[in-house]
């Protein structure tokens, strides 16, 4: 397969009240209220926040019918204060609201889990028959949408979510990327056969390769099905501040640079409008790769599979490649695997000499240093050497995958130092986890190095381990998955988080979820070893796994509750 570089995945437009995605459209951005939906000015003062941060739109939930009326209320004190930009209702596990929230808003999210025979939740084997009744009575149930949808020009956006498909998809592919794009294509089928064209799809994970692969996936899948539609991208319960911001650039920035995804968000636990400045990071570093010419050549693909991660194979050289965690490198001054100085890379052990192409010997074991613009010369290569690529250019993703093709499935580690401008460090961030992210979604990378002289060195390579671990490349800390709220969160997250962050951070490698609620929490938090899920108000569930161990635990004694279940199965660990 031959790849291009930076070209738009071609989808048809749609519009959305005033706004039009996919085309040649700009990427829109979006973020979700998370006030009660029946509160009426305290979600239009909060969307007023939001639209003048700069969102194209804004989601709100709509869990019942009564939500969904006020919906009407909601836009209507939105125009009276002269904002005009299109509202989304969210709905989740009641059809009967999105009939009526499609007749006030320009757009609206439903979860194909939703629209399943109430009969078959706990079945688990089908015959193809009844896989095929089942299929037809999903159509039956959905099709008066659309036609709600006709009538009142309002869009559809149908979001797959890890961990929330129905029991007929995983009976036969899983809770996996293939099972996401099964159970997405089956709807898009539907709206291509009754000609519903004002549809967009996303297909969401909190784990970034999960969310990349299925999205690769299902454009892939799209365009052999000729069934396209535009890509709301977003990395489900990504988090809180700088981790948040790092898994959203590796999941959502990887697929803007491959050419996918027409719409954004970026969901933080946080205040909504503060997302807006992270999406508006992530498209402008999208734009400004994909606007800046440079000399391209197609090259082949040499990833094994985009569905799922298959490592690009390596033969270990001092420690490097072969079945060893990605290396980070660094100053001498900073905490690092490997130091890099003007003519080696060394450890507290090691020494391994930098080579140019005029000095190379094939028969040493070293470090030969090359720019994007050698790659095309690479020697023959002995399999003692180790390729460090020392690239400026913003186009860095499309130099490794060329450096790649280049290799022709030599298995020579390939270490990446990739050299910025920044002065800001948010915006150093973002670039250095949508290149990196990119490349190590893809397999590829056996160490990686940030430069940037405006920013401190000891940052630069804890930035280094922040991308390996969003990437799932590494783990060296605690990982948190959490939701940014909405209407449906009746304690208060943001604290929740805080304070499970400052008694378990310590837990290196293990996952947590700290979820809003139990509509998306039991499943989207599937990956994780523990979950703090809010039950009703004021009131937490606590998980293992996917096993619900208290319910209807006071938020005041929750946390040490999710402590004490850590200790009790033997994953705590004391801090140093």
């Amino acid at each position: 397969m031959i790849q291009s570089a930076y070209k738009r995945l071609q989808i048809p437009e749609i519009q959305i009240g005033t706004v039009k995605i996919g085309g040649e459209n700009p990427i829109a951005l979006q973020s979700m209220t998370n006030t009660n939906t029946n509160d009426t000015e305290a979600c239009i003062a909060q969307c007023i926040r939001i639209f003048d941060a700069g969102a194209d739109y804004v989601r709100l939930t709509a869990q019942g019918v009564r939500e969904a009326e006020n919906l009407k209320n909601i836009k209507e004190g939105l125009v009276a204060r002269g904002y005009t930009k299109p509202l989304v209702a969210d709905i989740h596990f009641n059809p009967q609201a999105a009939l009526v929230a499609a007749k006030y808003v320009e757009k609206v999210r439903i979860n194909p889990g939703n629209y399943v025979y109430i009969g078959s939740l706990r079945k688990t084997d089908y015959t193809d028959e009844e896989y095929r009744a089942e299929l037809e009575k999903i159509r039956e149930n959905i099709v008066p949408l659309f036609d709600v949808c006709k009538e009142h020009n309002t869009a559809i956006r149908i979001g797959v979510n890890h961990g929330s498909l129905s029991q007929r998809i995983v009976s036969r592919f899983g809770d996996t990327p293939r099972g996401m794009v099964e159970s997405m294509m089956e709807f898009l089928h539907i709206c291509k056969d009754v000609d519903f064209k004002n549809v967009a799809c996303s297909i969401k994970a909190s784990n970034t390769r999960i969310m990349v692969q299925a999205t690769r996936l299902l454009a892939k899948r799209m365009v052999e099905d000729d069934c396209c539609y535009p890509i709301h991208l977003g990395v489900t319960e990504a988090g809180a501040g700088e981790d948040g911001r790092i898994k959203s650039a590796v999941g959502s920035g990887s697929l803007l640079l491959d050419g996918i995804g027409d719409t954004i968000r970026v969901s933080l636990t946080e205040a909504p409008e503060s997302e807006i400045p992270v999406c508006k990071q992530i498209v402008d570093y999208r734009n400004e790769v994909f606007s800046i010419p440079f000399d391209f050549k197609p090259i082949e693909d040499v990833r094994v599979a985009i569905d799922s991660y298959v490592p690009y194979k390596t033969t270990a050289v001092a420690g490097i490649g072969g079945d060893s965690v990605p290396m980070v490198l660094g100053a001498e001054q900073t905490k690092a695997d490997w130091y890099i100085a003007e003519n080696h890379i060394y450890n507290d052990s090691i020494s391994l000499p930098i080579v140019s192409l005029r000095t190379y010997q094939s028969n040493e074991q070293s470090v030969l240093k090359i720019s994007e613009r050698e790659i095309e010369q690479l020697p023959e290569l002995g399999e003692k050497t180790i390729i460090l690529l020392d690239c400026v250019d913003v186009h860095c993703t499309y130099f490794v995958r060329k450096l790649y093709a280049q290799l022709h499935g030599r298995k020579n580690s390939v270490m990446l130092v990739r050299t910025y401008d920044c002065v800001d460090f948010a915006d150093l961030q973002i670039r250095a986890a949508m290149d990196f992210g990119s490349l190590l979604l893809d397999g590829f990378l056996n160490g990686m190095m940030i430069r940037c002289k405006n920013i401190d060195n000891q940052q630069l390579v804890d930035l280094s381990l922040s991308i390996l671990q969003a990437s799932r490349s590494r783990f060296e800390k605690t990982e948190y998955i959490s939701c940014p709220s909405c209407g449906r969160t009746l304690y208060d997250i943001e604290k929740a988080l805080n304070e499970v962050k400052s008694k378990t951070s310590h837990l290196k490698g293990l996952k947590i979820a700290v979820m809003g609620c139990i509509v998306n929490g039991p499943g989207e938090m599937s990956d994780a070893d523990y979950g703090y899920i809010g039950a009703g108000k004021g009131t937490v569930n606590l998980y293992k796994k996917q096993t619900l161990v208290l319910r209807n635990v006071p938020e005041s004694e929750a946390v040490q509750a999710l402590i004490d279940m850590i200790k009790g199965n033997g994953d705590w660990i004391e801090k140093k």
